[in-house]
Parts: C-alpha cells; sequence; structure tokens
C-alpha cells in the first residue's frame, strides 16, 4: 500500500532537517526541467504560470538559484518543508525514526518539478503546477513530461509492498498524471463529505486537512492495507461501508 499527496503552494526552509536524508529519485529529470525554464523571463513565468509579478521574480530567482547537488545547506526534506492545509496534519515534529522509515516506505508526494518526492528526498523552494502547460521535449505540457516517468517509479515501488494498491490523496491535477494503462496496480480513491441537510457535499478545505490526518494515521500506526484505513475516525469522521465500493471509500461527519 502507497499512499500519494499533492505538494504545496507554501513551503517552509526554516525547519532543522532530520539527520538523514535521501535524493528524490527523478532528479536529473528536474535538471531538465529547469533548463527549460530558465528560458522564460518574468513576464513570460508570469503568463505561462498565471501568477502576479511579485510571485513570478520569486519564481524566476528560484529557477535561477536551483542548483545540485541538494544538501542540508542549501534544501530540506519535502515532508517538512511542505505546509498548508493537508500538511498541517501530519505531525513530523513528533515522529521518531521509526515513524520517518514507515513514511519513507508508504508515502508519495507527487510534483511538477520533482515528479515523485519521497519523505525524505531533498528539495529546494520551488513554484510548478502539474497543470502547467510548459512545453518540453516530450510534449505541450508536464504530463507528458512527466507521465512515464512517474507511472515507472510508483510500479517499481509497489512491486515491493504488501498491497498493490494506491491510496489516492492527491488532488485530481496531481493523480491523473498515473498513466493508467500502464499502472500495474489498483487505485483507492478516497473522499471526505460533510452532512449538508440530507445530503453529503465535500468542503475542500475540510478534505484538505482530513487528507493529512489520514496520513498521520497511517503512520502512527504502521498500516499495511487499505483495509485498515477504514478504522480512520479523527476530527469526527467515520468510513461510510454502504456508501463506499471496492476502490472508492467515503468517510462522513455530521
Amino acid at each position: 500500500m502507497l499512499m500519494i499527496l499533492a505538494p504545496s503552494k507554501t513551503q517552509d526552509f526554516s525547519i532543522p532537517p532530520p539527520a538523514k536524508a535521501t535524493q528524490a529519485p527523478l532528479l536529473h529529470e528536474s535538471e531538465l526541467l529547469i533548463g527549460e525554464l530558465r528560458k522564460y523571463s518574468v513576464p513570460e513565468l508570469a503568463t505561462l504560470m498565471k501568477m502576479s509579478e511579485r510571485l513570478a521574480e520569486q519564481t524566476h530567482q528560484r529557477i535561477n538559484e536551483f542548483q545540485l547537488p541538494f544538501t542540508h545547506a542549501n534544501a530540506r526534506p519535502a515532508l517538512m518543508a511542505f505546509q498548508g492545509d493537508v500538511y498541517s496534519g501530519i505531525q513530523t515534529e513528533q515522529y521518531g525514526e521509526e515513524e520517518l522509515e514507515y513514511a519513507q516506505d508508504h508515502l508519495r508526494i507527487l510534483s511538477g518539478l520533482y515528479g515523485v518526492l519521497r519523505p525524505l528526498d531533498l528539495m529546494q523552494a520551488y513554484r510548478l503546477e502539474m497543470g502547467c502547460k510548459l512545453a518540453n521535449s516530450r510534449g505541450a505540457n508536464l504530463y507528458a513530461f512527466w507521465q512515464e516517468k512517474v507511472t515507472a517509479e510508483l510500479n517499481q515501488t509497489l512491486a515491493g509492498q504488501r498491497q498493490a494498491i494506491i491510496v489516492n490523496l492527491a488532488s485530481v491535477e496531481y493523480s491523473k498524471v498515473i498513466h493508467k494503462k500502464s499502472f500495474q496496480g489498483t487505485i483507492l480513491q478516497i473522499d471526505f463529505k460533510e452532512r449538508k441537510g440530507e445530503s453529503y457535499r465535500t468542503v475542500a478545505i475540510h478534505a484538505k486537512r482530513a487528507r493529512g490526518r489520514m496520513v498521520d494515521f497511517a503512520i502512527r500506526n504502521r498500516v499495511e492495507t487499505a483495509e485498515a484505513l477504514q478504522k480512520f475516525n479523527q476530527d469526527g469522521y467515520t468510513f461510510r461501508h454502504q456508501l463506499s465500493k471496492e476502490n472508492h471509500y467515503l468517510f462522513t461527519r455530521e
């Protein structure tokens, strides 16, 4: 079983890193994208990424400061660096060596720049959404660039898991980078919904936080099977068996 998350635009590189850190498996591919991005001026980046001039200037600076090798001095492990609603529920400051080892084996973060990140993989600050239409040697966008590489990396990781199941806690923008025809496993979709009158609906901010809570739950309890996730009951959410399907779990709260 392997959980996947989307990254966060909010990042913090002031947190002291753990003693142990790793290098991202597709970092050489990231260098190719940086090469493409360095061709863009600040105004062109603003148009490409649909951002303000201030953010474009910051992004331009980060692109030009990107430099290998990644070390504790110029980078931070992904799970510590990403912040925001999803990551607020993952209490990394409370983790010991065993929790980090489990996370390294069972969690992957999809990324527009890095493709796939393990929790302890070093990364530098960046802003590049998976949906960005950055033309490159493999096609017109990042899906064309990453789909084959990301899917192969996930397949290789799943081959060593107890269950060849990906627990999808990522957004649609990121999870669709997985090439379904060449993916060698099962994708389990997880949804969190709130009762509104006589029905249930997704409230984005609450669903994001719940995704992080579920990752934290799995890490703390060393969850090895998708079925064990049905016991998740934090923040008032409970598994709804009658509303769920084999490859689609629904958790609701009143």
